[in-house]
C-alpha cells in the first residue's frame, strides 16, 4: 500500500476528487473516470471500490441528492460548499448500495476526507448530516457505538 493509507480509502479520495470536478465541471462522473482511470495505478481492490461507486453515482445522483437534501436541516445542497456536497454524495453513495462497508467506516472515512479538503466546520457538518443518512440507511448500524445516539440531533 503506498502512502500508507490503504486501498478502499484511495478509491473513496479519488471518488471524491472526481464528484468534485463533475460538480465544477458539470461533466458526467463516469466520463471523467474513464478519462482517468489509464492514469491512476491503484490495487485492484481499490480501482473495483472506484467502480462500483462510479456505477452509483452516475446511475442514481438525483436520487441521492434527495436523501441528502433530506438530512440537511436549514439548508440546501446548492448552498453548501462543493467539498461537502462531493463528500455528502460519496458517503451516501457508500450507504444505500454498497453494504459491505460498517456505517462506521464509511462515516469516519468521510469526516476525515471532509477534514483534509473542506473548511473548519467541514468535518462537523459532514458528520451530522451523514449520522442521519447513517440511521435512515443502516437502520441500527450506528446503535452500537456508546453516546453517539444522544449527539445524532446535534451539528449541522
Amino acid at each position: 500500500m503506498s502512502g500508507g493509507i490503504g486501498p478502499r480509502r484511495r478509491g473513496r479520495e479519488l471518488v471524491f476528487r472526481l464528484i468534485y470536478q463533475a460538480d465544477l465541471t458539470h461533466d458526467g462522473i463516469a466520463a471523467l473516470w474513464q478519462a482517468a482511470k489509464g492514469d491512476e495505478r491503484l490495487p485492484e481492490e481499490a480501482r473495483e471500490y472506484v467502480e462500483a461507486l462510479v456505477g452509483v453515482l452516475e446511475a442514481g445522483l438525483p436520487d441521492l441528492d434527495r436523501r441528502i437534501e433530506g438530512a440537511l436541516e436549514r439548508w440546501n445542497l446548492a448552498r453548501l460548499a462543493v467539498t461537502d456536497r462531493s463528500v455528502l454524495r460519496l458517503a451516501t453513495a457508500e450507504f444505500a448500495h454498497l453494504p459491505g462497508t460498517p456505517a462506521r467506516v464509511i462515516l469516519d472515512e468521510a469526516i476525515t476526507i471532509a477534514r483534509k479538503y473542506g473548511r473548519e466546520e467541514s468535518g462537523k457538518l459532514v458528520n451530522g448530516v451523514l449520522d442521519r443518512l447513517a440511521r435512515e440507511l443502516r437502520p441500527g448500524e450506528l446503535e452500537e457505538a456508546p453516546g453517539r445516539r444522544d449527539a445524532a440531533g446535534e451539528g449541522a
